[in-house]
């Protein structure tokens, strides 16, 4: 069975199974809510019982959400809350933990250098290339901006 491109769209369109988008927006939200509770909660107790300043509490705060993703990640966790709560997991540092750490999972076994040291950027090197990218032609933006206002 040979078919066009027009035709096969038609075709892979009728037969996709629709996705349930309003129940995936409800699931991504409580997750990335839930993470960022998460994060508030451990912001609050390190100000507030360790008595750290503001900076070193998000800071801390930070590296905890990111010690987190990556030992979920590493015990298979992670895809499994990825499964149901689909973009909620995305919370940027928490994707990202994930992102670094899966790569180099998958690839251990080629061995630490051609393995984990070659791969474990696959997926978070192009985020980490055009985000600075991107901040780079903003902030230049925002400079040339200033000087001509």
């Amino acid at each position: 069975m040979k078919f066009d491109k027009k035709s096969y769209q038609k075709f892979a369109e009728a037969h996709a199974p629709r996705s349930p988008i309003l129940k995936n927006c409800f699931h991504a939200f409580w997750t990335g809510g839930l993470i960022c509770v998460l994060g508030q909660a451990l912001r609050d107790l390190y100000t507030d019982v360790l008595k750290m300043s503001t900076e070193d509490a998000g800071t801390l705060t930070s590296v905890t959400l990111i010690l987190l993703a990556a030992l979920a990640s590493g015990l298979g966790w992670f895809d499994r809350v990825a499964k149901l709560a689909g973009a909620g997991t995305l919370v940027p540092i928490t994707g990202f933990a994930n992102s670094v750490v899966s790569p180099a999972i998958d690839s251990h076994a080629e061995g630490l250098i051609l393995g984990v040291g070659a791969k474990i950027f696959t997926v978070s090197g192009p985020v980490l290339l055009y985000g600075t990218l991107a901040g780079t032609l903003y902030g230049a933006i925002y400079w040339l901006i200033g000087l001509l206002f």
